[in-house]
């Protein structure tokens, strides 16, 4: 998942991350990217300390309102892979690719 050019994870219907069990989503359109951090941090702590194992939807949009392309999907997908990755077991983008089903550990 690191590599430069390596497809996001992603699940299809028959993946467990998305069998309905989703507790919560967080809809981040209308958030700047300087927000966009804090607010994830925040949801998925509250949900990590509420019920560990958590599967919880982050929804980041794909970009098509944004002036210079997508920028909240790329900064979450940084955020999960990175400063955020102690609070998560597994990700990946949802089916319509505009967000990420995240499961807390």
């Amino acid at each position: 998942m690191g590599r430069r050019g390596a497809k996001h994870p992603q699940f299809d219907a028959s993946d467990d991350l998305l069998d309905g069990r989703v507790e919560d989503s967080l809809d981040l359109h209308g958030y700047s990217a300087l927000e966009t951090p804090s607010a994830v941090r925040s949801f998925l702590d509250r949900w990590r300390q509420r019920k560990p194992g958590a599967i919880v939807h982050i929804i980041t949009g794909k970009g098509k309102g944004s002036q210079n392309g997508p920028v909240l999907r790329g900064l979450v997908k940084s955020l999960l892979q990175g400063e955020l990755r102690s609070m998560v077991a597994r990700w990946g983008l949802d089916e319509g690719e505009g967000g990420y089903v995240v499961q807390l550990r």
